[in-house]
Formats: C-alpha cells, sequence, structure tokens
C-alpha cells in the first residue's frame, strides 16, 4: 500500500462536545483526500476521540488540566510530533494554537497553521487565560504559524483587528455531513418522547453550552416575555449541551426568577446533535458573540427553522432562510421567535425548513472545507499532490 501524499498532525484543546472538536472530527474522517490525520488533545478523549479512533484515526491524550499547561505534557506533545514527523501541523483554538505551535517549532516543524474558532467579539468575557492567550498569540502569529484559519469573515477581521497577522489569515467557512444531517421523522418522534413532549406542542431549543457568550439568559428572558404577554402559543424550550442540567444553579436560580421550570426541559449534553435538531420546530441561536456557529447550519441541515441573533457569521448562514434579530436585546428576540413559530405553523415545519436545508447543501458542502485545508497544508509544507 502506498503511503498517503500528506500527513497532518492536529492539536486541539479537548474532544469533548463542541463546534471546533466537531469540524476536526468531519475533517479528519472524510474519505478519499489521502491525508493522514493523527489527532492530539490537551486533555482528554472526550466523546470524539473513541469516534476518531474506530475510523482509523491515530489519538493520543495528553491529560493536561483545562486551562493549564503542565511542562510534562508539553515534553510528551513535543516527543510526539518529532516522532511522528508530520508534513503539517493544524492547531484547533487559542491554547492549542499557542501550546501546539511553539511545541512544533522545537520539534523542527514549520508548517503550522493555527485555526480560529471565535469570533474575536466580547473577549472581556472569555476566562483570564484566555485573553492572555491571545495576546500572546497575537504577538507570535507573525513567526510561529505560515497560516492562521478562521471559520468567519468577520473572525478574521477582528482578529487582525487585535494584532494578527492579516497576510497569514485564511477564511474556510465549515462544512457539514448532509447524508448525517438530515431531516429524520423517526429520530423526532423518539427524542419527542424523551421530552415528554407530543407532537402538537411547539418546541423551540437551543445547542450550546454553558457559557456568558452563549447568553442563555438573553433567550430565557425572550420566553418569559412571551409567556407574560400570551405570545408563547403554548411553547416548551429545549436546552442542550454541557452544563444545561438541574446541577447548573446559576441557570436553576435564573429558571426560578424568571418562572420558567414549567416550560423548560434541560436535556445536558448529547452525542446525537442531528436527533435534538430533529425534534425542535424552532432552533434559537442567543448568543452575544459567535465566529462561525456551527448549530445554526446543523439545525438548517437538519430542515429547522432558525431565529438567530446578528453575531459573527450568523446572518450570512441563514440568509434569507430565518430570523435574524439584534443580540442582547430580549424583546427583539421573543418577537423574532413569535414570528418564526407563525411562520412555521401557517407553512408546516416541513415546508418552513427546506430553504435552510438546500442554503446549506449549496454554501456549506463538506468536500469544499476539506479540499481548502488541504490546499493550506500543502502551500504551507510545500508537499505537492
Amino acid at each position: 500500500m502506498n503511503a498517503p501524499a500528506l500527513r497532518v498532525l492536529h492539536i486541539i484543546t479537548g474532544l469533548g462536545q463542541g463546534g471546533a472538536e466537531s469540524v476536526l472530527f468531519r475533517l479528519a474522517t472524510y474519505p478519499g483526500m489521502d491525508v493522514e490525520h493523527i489527532v492530539v488533545s490537551l486533555t482528554d478523549e472526550g466523546i470524539y476521540g473513541e469516534r476518531l479512533r474506530a475510523a482509523g484515526v491515530a489519538v493520543h491524550a495528553l491529560a493536561m488540566k483545562r486551562g493549564r499547561v503542565s511542562l510534562a505534557g508539553f515534553r510528551t506533545l513535543r516527543g510526539l510530533i518529532a516522532q511522528t514527523r508530520p508534513d503539517a501541523v493544524q492547531t484547533w483554538m487559542y491554547h492549542a494554537d499557542l501550546i501546539g505551535g511553539l511545541a512544533a517549532r522545537l520539534a523542527g516543524v514549520k508548517a503550522i497553521a493555527w485555526g480560529i474558532r471565535n469570533s474575536g467579539a466580547h473577549l472581556e468575557r472569555s476566562s483570564r487565560s484566555a485573553r492572555l492567550v491571545l495576546r500572546a498569540c497575537a504577538l507570535l502569529s507573525g513567526s510561529v504559524p505560515r497560516a492562521i484559519v478562521c471559520a468567519a469573515q468577520n473572525a478574521a477581521r477582528r482578529h487582525a483587528e487585535k494584532g494578527y497577522r492579516r497576510d497569514r489569515l485564511v477564511v474556510i467557512p465549515n462544512g457539514y455531513d448532509l447524508s448525517r444531517y438530515a431531516p429524520d421523522p423517526l429520530a423526532r418522534t423518539r427524542v419527542r418522547a424523551q421530552w415528554g413532549l407530543s407532537e402538537d406542542v411547539p418546541v423551540i431549543g437551543c445547542v450550546a453550552r454553558w457559557d456568558p457568550l452563549k447568553d442563555h439568559a438573553n433567550l430565557l428572558r425572550a420566553v418569559a416575555a412571551l409567556v407574560r404577554d400570551g405570545r408563547d402559543a403554548g411553547l416548551r424550550c429545549v436546552l442542550i449541551g454541557r452544563d444545561m442540567t438541574e446541577g447548573n444553579a446559576e441557570l436553576g436560580a435564573l429558571l426560578d426568577k424568571l418562572d420558567l421550570r414549567d416550560r423548560v426541559v434541560l436535556n445536558g449534553p448529547s452525542d446525537d446533535v442531528p436527533a435534538m435538531m430533529n425534534g425542535l420546530d424552532l432552533h434559537v441561536l442567543s448568543s452575544c458573540a459567535e465566529g462561525f456557529p456551527n448549530v445554526v447550519a446543523e439545525a438548517m441541515a437538519c430542515g429547522v427553522y432558525c431565529v438567530v441573533t446578528d453575531v459573527g457569521d450568523a446572518a450570512y448562514i441563514v440568509g434569507d432562510t430565518g430570523v435574524v434579530v439584534p443580540p442582547e436585546q430580549a424583546e427583539a428576540l421573543a418577537r423574532g421567535i413569535e414570528t418564526a413559530l407563525g411562520d412555521v405553523a401557517a407553512r408546516g415545519r416541513a415546508r418552513a425548513g427546506e430553504a435552510g436545508r438546500a442554503r446549506v447543501l449549496e454554501n456549506f458542502d463538506l468536500a469544499r472545507m476539506a479540499q481548502s485545508y488541504i490546499a493550506v497544508w500543502r502551500r504551507i509544507s510545500g508537499v505537492q499532490a
């Protein structure tokens, strides 16, 4: 068997449920590209480690504590890179960009591509370590990476304004597997039963971890306003993602304050996002900052109508197939949800979601994304097909 034309080592903070992690998984398992992928998680294997390994991708987890760098872990990473001898190293997110980029350079690899998944907006709400790492990355952006891949045009512009080298920035929109993210009536029936909700109940939802930038408070205030004014049409709201559980005291206090306990279903994280999407009539992105929000395109691919705040590339993703409202304005979001639910009720769920799926199929093709990444890796490494 001939050796693959290109060997790429990926370094990512972790492999749990998240947008960057899902993009890496889709990229590393995309067939027919003649690329050997090796994945290194700075922390643990999360939900994607086993899946990657099952697809034939080598996975290494360094067991570093999240947000902290251990000297032993850094040495292990450097040694692994030197031993693997990749043609290119692709890092994902700020901490991995910094740690992985430096380790790769010390291991003798110069073909390094960073991966920015943050919009660059509202960084004051991010952790202190994330802000410090971003500043360090900006200073090193002209010397460590040969390319810096952003998923969104807005993210590239904002990071250039924050000091990243403009001539290294490349925009590659995310791509999606339309065979996996697709309308699925059986999954819809199954998850509705799991939530204890009948088919005739309007269900809105949000797939996002508990994080200030996701602004769940904005969504819940919008729902509370709809209920208060009798504009809710009997809706229920399902929250899906890390810390969307009864154990989240801050979330629980907010639900109690807004008197929404009987309106909100806390699903917690799920490793079957397509099924979760199919259970919804409407997906709502309530964030105050985003880069290229995967969940919006994933919902659209499943034929789910979307309401989004105008952050990152969210408005670009939905185009004219959904509703766009200003961020951090609960009443505007409430009106958007009300309008969207009315549209879904009038046209029917399937008809209302058709245009969104067609837009994802036309603009966010997985093959195009994979080919674009490979073109970057070939350019920075000098390895030709």
